[in-house]
């Protein structure tokens, strides 16, 4: 066997023997995607912001709870002068309450709870699409980085061939168009090289972002674009998106914030108290003890049943509507994104057994024809592009494959059975 002919081989198995999408890194800092997850949730700054309003819709609750100030009291009456208070002939002194009819207190901590509540799912949802925004970045910057293994491995053959080509020219064994030709090839993966690393900054920056971190840290991951597929099933899918995902929770939270709001509104028509106790002086007389209760009068009935309650009521009405037209959003949502993982899963089965073998039997022929001096340069160039671009072509479906079930993971709200990322 021939040098070059031994080179060519080698070359070949270092480029297309079966290549397991993996991003390798010899650092010991490199991030997997869970770790990625988790800082960014712990460190973005939009779901630390939302924390800290839910910190103040928690405070809120003790401040609908709070009891009413009690007042001290102090009356001079019968003062011979104005400001004569040394010899007014009566003056009281004492405390009052203003307490509440049972129940209302308890129902405006419920009412703030409901609304803190609220402000939870909005974070939940927050997090939701921030966790499918990390994943599709980590995703892209995996599939990047095989791109420019690819595009770096081109370059070591059409290189390659550009030495051998340019020998054999000089050797008078091919023709000037050839050299050319390799030339051409040499400059376009050289090219290809520099467009695939701006690929992979790019990614990194956008992963960066995401991460909270400056746009061009130094950033190293790993993992692996091929996933095992899951067993998934569309009904089950819209049940636990319509029983799990943030947005429900939150209107069904608000339906219930508004009829408690309702019932509110139904508790104005019963009085509060308010109690006094007073110590009471008469000059001449002597002291006494005073003790006073009163409440208001619903006389105008009917201000409640027109302000508070209508409200409440207009709101719950709106919240159904509101509720219907969720639903069926959320099960639009789902069913496509159950649709677009199915169809890139069978896209994946269909590279992996038809399209990668017949692209390498393909290969291989027309590599042994020009190892045996039967065809030249250029066809074994068209074979390798034809081959590379099938290889990338699976990246790109492993990648969209991951995207898909990260979408049909955020449309249900949860993590799918079996995704080990």
């Amino acid at each position: 066997m021939t040098r070059g002919r031994k080179i060519t081989i080698i070359l070949f198995i270092a480029l297309f023997l079966p290549v397991h999408l993996v991003a390798q890194t010899s650092e010991n800092n490199a991030l997997t995607l869970d770790q990625c997850l988790s800082i960014a949730v712990q460190q973005n700054p939009l779901v630390l912001s939302s924390m800290q309003q839910y910190k103040a819709a928690l405070a809120r609750i003790n401040q609908a709870k709070a009891f009413a100030q009690p007042s001290l009291n102090w009356d001079s009456d019968l003062q011979p002068k104005l400001f004569n208070f040394g010899k007014a002939g009566e003056w009281y002194f004492g405390i009052s309450q203003e307490i509440e009819f049972p129940g209302k207190r308890s129902l405006r901590g419920k009412i703030a709870s409901k609304e803190a509540s609220e402000f939870l799912q909005d974070i939940e949802l927050l997090k939701l699409d921030l966790v499918f925004q990390v994943k599709q970045a980590f995703y892209h910057l995996l599939l990047s980085q095989e791109k420019l293994k690819y595009a770096q491995q081109n370059l070591e053959l059409a290189q390659d061939y550009l030495q051998k080509a340019e020998l054999k020219y000089e050797a008078g064994d091919v023709a000037k168009v050839e050299a050319l030709r390799a030339r051409l090839e040499s400059s376009k993966a050289a090219n290809e090289v520099r467009s695939a690393s701006n690929d992979v900054r790019l990614a990194k920056a956008m992963l960066n972002f995401l991460l909270a971190r400056k746009k061009y840290s130094p950033l190293e991951i790993q993992g692996n674009l091929k996933r095992a597929p899951i067993g998934l099933n569309e009904d089950k899918l819209i049940a636990r998106a319509l029983s799990f995902r943030p947005e429900v929770k939150r209107i069904n939270m608000g339906l219930e914030r508004e009829k408690l709001t309702k019932k509110q509104g139904y508790m104005s028509y019963l009085p509060d108290f308010e109690l006094g106790v007073n110590k009471h002086r008469i000059i001449g007389e002597g002291e006494f003890w005073d003790f006073t209760l009163s409440f208001p009068i619903p006389l105008f009935f009917w201000q409640p049943k027109r302000g508070e309650i209508a409200e409440a009521e207009a709101n719950i009405q709106a919240l159904k509507r509101d509720v219907e037209h969720l639903q069926n959003a959320i099960t639009l949502e789902v069913e496509e994104a159950y649709m677009n993982a199915v169809t890139v899963n069978n896209q994946i089965r269909l590279f992996e057994e038809e399209i990668l073998t017949q692209a390498e039997e393909v290969y291989n022929m027309f590599l042994f024809s020009y190892q045996e001096g039967e065809i030249g340069g250029i066809e074994l160039i068209e074979a390798r592009r034809t081959l590379i671009e099938a290889r990338i072509s699976y990246a790109d479906a492993l990648f969209n494959y991951g995207v898909a079930i990260a979408a049909l993971e955020k449309s249900i709200g949860q993590k799918l059975e079996g995704d080990g990322q």
